[in-house]
């Protein structure tokens, strides 16, 4: 079928998506959903300005493949200058009627926003495996992992409690509140289609923001069809905005003098460059970045567990997670579990994302896939050795695919490419390590710091691993230690740039700003004969 409102070829695979009843009946035939056993007509993904969806004027525009096929899907615009200017002024205008909406009806919004959300998952889940490659089941957790930060925002009405304190002088009270910021924008990358856009633009718009999102330009329908649960559940038009592009429209963001804040989760490229760029315009900038991810293997681990938790971390997804591990640090004798490890990521079974029993799909693009090859081959030329490689691998009905199978690079040390690389596939560095201490010096010589693991029985090991690693997000026994919203997502060092981070109360702080208001009513009703010209003592 096709999602003639976005331009998503749905294929016969995912025909039974469907999105909730009360969208279905506002649909018309133009905007809605036609089951069809094979694409007949193009369509092309819109920009959302003012509440509308509204096709691209460019010139330019961006073909969206299925990584399992490399068969177009939809064609993404290069947004026109005029059409992000008009994303902006809509926010703009928006801004001052929502601003002063009540807390209430915004968190009524988010309410009825995270209950769209769910009775649309399957629809969401089967999108992102069309656009993105992972599979079904790991597509919903993407969608999951984001309907969590919708339901954190609705707790607004208590994450955004400012602070009092009467007679701090005689007759006079002083109070904070946390302001909304005005205009905001967030750029997303293409692992989580949901989850990212997630992040941002509900907690943004609970705190009264408005906002202008840029999803990938890899698989914007995920963000598309929130859009419309977030309209449909009341967001008045104007308050979410987005834009789609490359380059220009990064620049764009960073340069617009109305957007005050910036939200990015990316490359470190990326991410230097628009944290630079918004910075020096004045813009506060949060900025997820690359990462490595060491999962140290003690000997006393519980070796089932732990073997099993390192396959689904380094492999799950097809590697593309900022969180994925990406090196397991195999300490003393627990080097001798490696042809386990290889035994047990062997056993995965690679194919599209929405096939029976698929444990992993294939990566984003041809260009990724080439990529993730030549750094494994690079290990291999500086001296690793390879128990498993998963290249050339034979995906049978999918030969175009862009797949890479599980593969293990072993005796890697860290001067080599393919460890100092964030290679963003199904690649398992392992680096050996005759001690703990070793493994922590390993851990804090590497530049980044979004998330690591520790296996192993031993508390004592376990605090002091903790509390020496250099790393914003540790595991205990904990493969992939994303906090859940009420915490902060709080990678650190050469992973994040900015002063507050991603969701909880981090993520309120970046969308919101103290305004700190001082009142004097004097009990007596009397006028002063003179001004007073001296500093107030404040006694």
């Amino acid at each position: 079928g096709i999602n003639a409102e976005y331009g998503y070829y749905i294929t016969n695979n995912l025909r039974t998506m469907a999105l909730s009843t009360k969208i279905l009946s506002k649909l018309t035939p133009l905007h809605g959903i036609r089951c069809l056993s094979a694409p007949t007509e193009l369509y092309k993904t819109k920009n959302l300005i003012n509440g509308e969806f509204i096709e691209s004027s460019t010139t330019e525009w961006i073909d969206l493949l299925n990584p399992a096929t490399n068969e177009l899907v939809t064609r993404v615009p290069k947004s026109t200058p005029e059409e992000m200017q008009a994303a902006v002024d809509a926010a703009k205008a928006a801004y001052k009627s929502w601003s002063q909406t009540s807390v209430l009806s915004r968190q009524g919004v988010m309410f009825k926003f995270q209950h769209l959300i769910k009775e649309n998952m399957d629809a969401l889940s089967r999108n992102i495996t069309l656009e993105q490659g992972k599979t079904l089941v790991d597509a919903e957790g993407d969608v999951i992992r984001g309907l969590q930060i919708v339901e954190h925002a609705c707790s607004v009405t208590s994450l955004q409690m400012g602070e009092t304190m009467p007679s701090v002088t005689k007759d006079m009270d002083t109070y904070s509140i946390r302001a909304p910021l005005g205009v905001c924008a967030g750029i997303t990358p293409f692992n989580f289609p949901a989850m990212i856009p997630l992040w941002m633009f509900p907690l943004a718009n609970v705190c009264g923001n408005t906002y202008v999102l840029k999803p990938s330009e890899r698989d914007p329908g995920a963000a598309m069809m929130l859009a419309e649960m977030a309209i449909e559940a009341g967001l008045p038009k104007g308050v979410l905005n987005i834009i789609h592009g490359t380059h220009d429209s990064v620049n764009f963001i960073c340069d617009n003098p109305d957007i005050k804040a910036i939200s990015f989760v990316g490359s470190n490229q990326a991410g230097q460059h628009i944290y630079e760029r918004g910075s020096k315009n004045g813009k506060r900038v949060q900025a997820n970045m690359a990462a490595k991810n060491h999962g140290v293997v003690l000997p006393d681990a519980n070796k089932e567990n732990t073997l099993n938790q390192l396959v689904g971390a380094a492999f799950g997804a097809a590697g593309q997670r900022c969180m994925a591990l990406s090196v397991a640090v195999m300490v003393g004798e627990a080097r001798n579990w490696i042809p386990d490890l290889v035994e047990r990521a062997q056993k995965l079974k690679v194919s599209a994302g929405d096939q029976p029993g698929a444990d992993l799909g294939p990566v984003i693009t041809p260009a990724s896939k080439a990529r993730i090859e030549r750094l494994i081959q690079s290990g291999v030329d500086e001296g690793a050795t390879l128990p498993l490689d998963g290249r050339n691998i034979s995906v049978p009905g999918y030969d175009n695919g862009n797949f890479v199978g599980p593969t293990i690079i072993s005796n890697v040390t860290p001067n080599m490419e393919c460890y100092q690389e964030e290679i963003f596939g199904p690649v398992l560095n392992i680096v050996e390590a005759e001690t703990m201490d070793e493994a922590i010096d390993i851990l804090n010589s590497n530049p980044y710091g979004n998330g690591c693991a520790i296996f192993t029985n031993s508390g004592a090991a376990a605090r002091k691993f903790t509390n020496e690693v250099d790393v914003g997000q540790i595991g205990v026994n904990v493969p992939i230690p994303v906090p859940l919203p009420m915490f902060s997502f709080t990678g650190s060092r050469g992973s994040f740039l900015g002063d507050s981070n991603f969701y909880g109360k981090a993520g309120l702080n970046f969308y919101s700003q103290w305004k700190t208001i001082t009142t004097l009513w004097k009990e007596e009703d009397a006028k002063t004969a003179t001004a007073e010209v001296a500093m107030p003592r404040m006694q």
